[in-house]
């Protein structure tokens, strides 16, 4: 995920480029770069690291050019450096692109086989190239993108200019954000609306497949066909914190409504659906490795460590690998049995938390293979492990944790399917077919958000209980736990979870007509003893809220509330049962007046034991 901006109009372009990136850099912070025309060619700046490096650099700089575009980048590939920043030059054409080009391998064997060389490891000067190729035939930049467009396979908003054209800025859009800023006399691209907020309220938002053409006297929008399309101009009246969360009332419901994008990210690019091959270069080193494990522990603190569990199921049913869990802070006093034959998994989003890392420095100094899996690039768990596997859920700035979660457990299954195909426990029909049921979870989690409403009103109901019990089986039981922290989290109400099977070994004597149960209740193998669980609370006069599969009249009918969600398979229900749970713990912290995104004692990320 990166962040994106153009400006064209009558003001210097860099300030106002810089201030709409430091908007976007929640999207993006290994890099950042600007690049504007000044006296008929183009100066590009980029800067590693934050965009506070770029900001410095552009100090000692007079650039008064009032066209150019901008960027922020959270490396996909290539590694963070100069020449991998964006905007990326290709003769004439200077380019900042936030996605995924899924054939830029094949278009850059053709492009170097045309004389052109590159100078980075990305695949957005791929595109580049590419523009200039086409635009070097006569065609103008509107035209030369559009002509690009067609040649794209992947996700991809761009931001263009040439120096051959040089009154005009071209965007375009498929599968990634991209808006249009209407000013006075003055246009804009950008990736995010708070971006452009500084300069005007006046936008436009591209559709898949669809350009902007932005020059001095106004914007066009057409097709990838040149026809001109009609778009109704959008007045955003956000104020500037409300901007800064999209609309939404607390960081958390934001970030709730993100995890369809943030699943989509961490797997976008990353296997094809017609081999059944799954890329994980970031692995690097460790890839051989993998080969001879005999043995996979899992580490990690909090929400992570309930991704782990969730995690367990999935390793020993993919790759038929003996697996065990750990939290962190109890793993590294102990004297664990890992050595050279075993993988040890770390979970983290911010890849700083202490006692994950000091699990993960026992485990290598134990000589076993590292692999992390974590949201932030650069931090020094990725920097540490023998590898890494990056979640793309974005900065979470809500201490409770919901998209990296949800990206957490997308990224474990699909490392799950690419160990099991690995060691030869998964043919290569059943990963496919596996991947199809990956690649609709986006869409099942955005039906699975539509329940909001009524899950609000069941909040309502209950949120003065005093206790919550939450029950799952299998792989929904690390939810049930999930589902037990966050409502702790934010609301402060006590709650517990426990797998079903336990619950007549002591959680059953807490049951009574005051304490709400929530049964995650989806089909699969243990549906019949999950019924009778359901049957155990409501003889003790508890009341059910269940969690269950569409359709499901036999649980309707015996519980007090329902919630459905749509139908997967086992291992990929976990993440479905995530967002009922996260939005009822919302709602009811909502309703008791506290402070969600900041709850009491919390803190983000836990950097010290």
């Amino acid at each position: 995920m990166c962040g994106i901006i153009g400006y064209i109009g009558k003001e210097t372009a860099v300030p106002i480029l810089i201030e709409g990136l430091k908007k976007l850099e929640y999207r993006g912070y290994d890099s950042a770069g600007v690049a504007v025309l000044q006296d008929g060619k183009f100066e590009v700046r980029r800067a590693v690291g934050k965009l506070q490096n770029l900001e410095a650099l552009l100090r000692s700089e007079t650039l008064t050019g009032k066209i150019g575009v901008g960027h922020v980048r959270w490396a996909t590939h290539g590694r963070p450096s100069e020449e991998n920043a964006h905007p990326h030059r290709a003769g004439s054409i200077v380019l900042v692109h936030n996605g995924i080009i899924e054939n830029y391998v094949a278009l850059k064997k053709d492009l170097a086989a045309q004389g052109r060389v590159f100078q980075s490891e990305t695949d957005t000067e791929v595109i580049a190239h590419l523009i200039d190729s086409i635009a070097q035939k006569g065609l103008a930049l509107e035209e030369a993108v559009r002509e690009a467009a067609k040649h794209l396979e992947g996700a991809y908003a761009i931001a263009v200019i040439d120096e051959r054209d040089p009154d005009v800025v071209v965007g375009a859009r498929k599968g990634s954000p991209l808006v249009v800023g209407l000013g006075l006399g003055e246009f804009f691209l950008a990736s995010d609306i708070p971006a452009i907020l500084h300069r005007t309220r006046d936008v436009l938002f591209l559709n898949d497949d669809e350009m902007a053409i932005l020059t001095p006297e106004g914007v066009r929008i057409t097709d990838l066909k040149g026809t001109e399309l009609t778009r109704e101009v959008t007045r955003v009246m956000w104020n500037p914190v409300m901007a800064e969360k999209g609309g939404y009332r607390h960081f958390m419901l934001k970030e709730i409504y993100e995890q369809p994008r943030a699943i989509m990210d961490t797997i976008r690019g990353r296997f094809s659906q017609d081999t059944g091959v799954i890329h994980l270069e970031e692995i690097g080193p460790a890839y051989d490795r993998l080969k001879t494990a005999k043995k996979i522990f899992i580490v990690a603190c909090g929400t992570s460590w309930h991704a782990g569990l969730v995690g367990k199921y999935m390793f020993e049913e993919l790759a038929s690998i003996t697996t065990e869990v750990d939290i962190a802070s109890e793993f590294r006093y102990r004297s664990p049995l890992v050595g050279k034959d075993d993988l040890f998994i770390a979970i983290t989003q911010s890849g700083e938390t202490a006692d994950t890392l000091a699990a993960m420095r026992e485990a290598k100094k134990r000589g076993a293979t590292v692999i992390a899996i974590c949201n932030v690039v650069g931090s020094t768990v990725s920097r540490e492990a023998d590898g890494v596997i990056y979640t793309h859920a974005g900065p979470e700035i809500g201490v409770a944790s919901t998209k990296a979660f949800t990206a957490q457990l997308t990224a474990l299954y699909l490392f799950g399917l690419f160990f099991g195909s690995l060691r030869g426990a998964l043919s290569t029909d059943s990963v496919k077919k596996r991947l199809v049921d990956l690649v609709h979870v986006p869409t099942l989690v955005e039906r699975c958000l539509e329940a909001n409403e009524h899950i609000e009103q069941i909040a309502k109901h209950y949120f003065k209980a005093n206790d919550f019990l939450y029950l799952g089986r299998g792989p929904n039981f690390p939810i049930a736990l999930e589902g037990a922290l966050k409502l702790k989290e934010i609301s402060y109400i006590h709650a517990e979870g426990y797998p079903a099977g336990e619950m007549k070994h002591g959680p059953i004597a807490l049951i009574d007509e005051k304490m709400p149960v929530v049964v995650l209740a989806g089909k699969n193998g243990v549906y019949d003893k999950i019924l009778a669980n359901i049957e155990e609370v409501k003889a003790r006069g508890g009341i059910v809220i269940a969690i269950m599969t569409e359709g499901d009249a036999e649980i309707a009918k015996r519980v007090t509330h329902s919630i459905s969600i749509p139908a997967t398979n086992q291992l990929l229900m976990p993440i479905l049962m995530s967002i009922p749970l996260q939005l009822l713990a919302y709602h009811i912290a909502v309703l008791l007046g506290a402070d969600v995104d900041q709850p009491r004692n919390l803190a983000k990320s836990v950097t010290v034991e």
